[in-house]
């Protein structure tokens, strides 16, 4: 099966987790999207529930599919969040932000009462650190923070290459939220924990892409037998 046949089984199994009257998070990336267009299926076929989007390229596919949107602002407790991974371990602790929006996933999620990740199995991994870290910075004074950072990587026994994310175009990658991102080429990170602790000290780092103790649960979808194959973890 291709990797975008898996990733709608695991879409379509979250949206069988919604319920009328919720307030959701909407993530953001590609298994996100199809959560998306899934759920606004059965918003139209009369499902009532409210969004809060964490990028705008979900906003607007969100109100494509005519998904009713809020703010955290107004609806700053939501019930349940749906979004994918770039990888997840076996304690369901994640890297995210390939697609750039980190910062506003970890605040969705850190709002929810539950966050139930969508993955295919190419995901899972034994350690963290395969996919490169995106770690969200301010512009300004941008070597600094990269120098900061570096040895912030290796205070926590971590090593390997630090690169400003580039657009198409070839200036660097701008967040939502107007900041770049540095992504880390770490292979291996075997303490998440105190490479996050070191990160969030670095004064010019506004997020960086782990997530721990956020996902309650993950639904994965592998293949098998040339079928979807559905495996949850945690209270998915």
């Amino acid at each position: 099966m291709s990797p975008a046949e898996l990733k709608r089984a695991a879409a379509a199994r979250a949206v069988a987790l919604v319920e009328d009257g919720m307030r959701l998070g909407l993530g953001t990336g590609s298994t996100a999207a199809l959560f998306v267009a899934l759920l606004g299926e059965r918003v139209r076929a009369g499902l009532t529930v409210v969004g809060v989007p964490t990028s705008e390229a979900t906003r607007m596919a969100a109100e494509a599919a005519g998904i009713p949107l809020t703010t955290l602002d107004a609806t700053p407790d939501l019930d349940l969040t749906i979004d994918g991974a770039d990888e997840i371990d076996p304690e369901l602790r994640l890297i995210k932000g390939g697609g750039g929006a980190l910062l506003r996933e970890k605040i969705v999620a850190a709002a929810s009462r539950r966050m139930v990740v969508i993955v295919d199995g190419a995901k899972r991994v034994e350690t963290l650190g395969r996919f490169p870290l995106p770690i969200e910075v301010v512009p300004f004074g941008l070597v600094a923070t990269t120098l900061a950072v570096a040895a912030a990587i290796r205070s926590a026994g971590c090593a390997g290459p630090l690169a400003v994310r580039k657009g198409a175009d070839g200036t660097p990658f701008v967040t939502d939220g107007g900041h770049f991102i540095l992504d880390a080429g770490l292979g291996r990170i075997p303490d998440p924990e105190a490479l996050a602790r070191a990160l969030v000290a670095v004064p010019g780092v506004v997020e960086h892409g782990l997530f721990l103790g956020l996902a309650t649960g993950a639904i994965v979808a592998e293949a098998a037998d040339g079928q979807p194959r559905i495996v949850t973890l945690g209270a998915a």
